[in-house]
This record gives C-alpha cells, sequence and structure tokens, in this order.
C-alpha cells in the first residue's frame, strides 16, 4: 500500500502530464485518466470511474476539472482533489497565457492553422473511443434500463436536439428513483 504522500504525487504528475498533452477538451481527458488510474494504477474499477465520470459531467465547469476532481477525491480526499485541480489548470493556464502574448502571430499563420485543423480530426476520433468505451461498458452490465435510458438520451439529444442539461437533469432523476427503489427492496 502507498503512502497519502506518495499517491499525492502521483495524482499530481499523472494529471499535469495527462492535462498538458491533451488536446480536444474534457472527454480526451476522461479517457486518458481512465486508461492512467483504472488500467494502469488499478486505483479505481471501471464502473467506479464511469460514475464519477457521470458526477463530473453534470457539474458545472470545465469537465477535464471536474474529473480531475472528483478522483482526486477519490483517492486522496481534500487534499488529492486540490492537488489534481492545480496540476489539471497549470499547463491550460500556460499554454493560453503564453499564446495570447503571440496572438496576432499565430492567427494568421497558415502552418498554424493547418495543424489545429488536423488535431480536430484526431479529437473527433478520440471522442468516438471514449463513446463507445462508455456505451460497451453500459452494454456489458446487461443491466436492460441503463441500456434504455442511454438510447433515448442518444436518441433525444442527437434526433430531436433535447438541450443536454435536461437529459442531464431526467438521467440524475432517474438515477436517485433507482437507487433507492433498490434501497427499499433490500430492505424487504
Amino acid at each position: 500500500m502507498q503512502s497519502k504522500k506518495e499517491v499525492l504525487i502521483k495524482i499530481f504528475i499523472s494529471t499535469l502530464y495527462l492535462s498538458a498533452f491533451t488536446f480536444g477538451g474534457g472527454y480526451v481527458i476522461v479517457t486518458l485518466m481512465k486508461k492512467k488510474f483504472v488500467d494502469e494504477y488499478h486505483w479505481i474499477e471501471e464502473n467506479e470511474m464511469l460514475d464519477l465520470v457521470a458526477i463530473a459531467q453534470s457539474s458545472p465547469g470545465a469537465i477535464a476539472v471536474n474529473g480531475a476532481i472528483v478522483v482526486g477525491y477519490k483517492l486522496a480526499g481534500m487534499t488529492g482533489a486540490l492537488t489534481a485541480i492545480l496540476a489539471t489548470i497549470i499547463p491550460p493556464f500556460a499554454i493560453i497565457s503564453l499564446i495570447s502574448v503571440f496572438y496576432n502571430a499565430f492567427r494568421s499563420n497558415l502552418a498554424v492553422s493547418e495543424i489545429l485543423t488536423g488535431m480536430q480530426a484526431g479529437v473527433g476520433a478520440v471522442i468516438a473511443s471514449v463513446v463507445y468505451e462508455m456505451a460497451a461498458g453500459v452494454i456489458h452490465g446487461k443491466n436492460l434500463v441503463s441500456i434504455a435510458i442511454m438510447l433515448v438520451s442518444f436518441v433525444a439529444s442527437c434526433f430531436f436536439e433535447v438541450n443536454v442539461v435536461y437529459i442531464v437533469l431526467i438521467c440524475i432523476a432517474l438515477g436517485i428513483i433507482r437507487t433507492v427503489y433498490r434501497e427499499r427492496r433490500k430492505r424487504e
């Protein structure tokens, strides 16, 4: 078993690294956090990671920071959450500060524009991978209610253009109802 100090150092280095080399938003970093904390370190179970991602997404703010908060808190309490926040915000803060200084030179540079266009395609592939992995986890769980919620949410968002906020709020309510129902059945 590792000491809390060793865990905090690994959280800091891991989230700093992931944040520094992740382009494309929060869902990309979530996949990499899963690979680091679930697959490599085995600190969190895959189902638990899905729950933490759900919490991060339903909370206001950037999903990368929210994801780091919930993972850091799960692993090392409030100190872990603060460590993960700090490590997650340092790289974007430094990069954005640097870019803002040279914005005029970057704005019209054709090479930079083409690089960013190419990165968009890669980001799309990574997001598709996240969707696949999360959906596979729900399907492999073989819980028909969870599969139905996932499919109805997808259809509502993609085909009926229902605002994601409403979908998340409804799913939170359904999750609460399911939990209360399960707890009552256990008591009987």
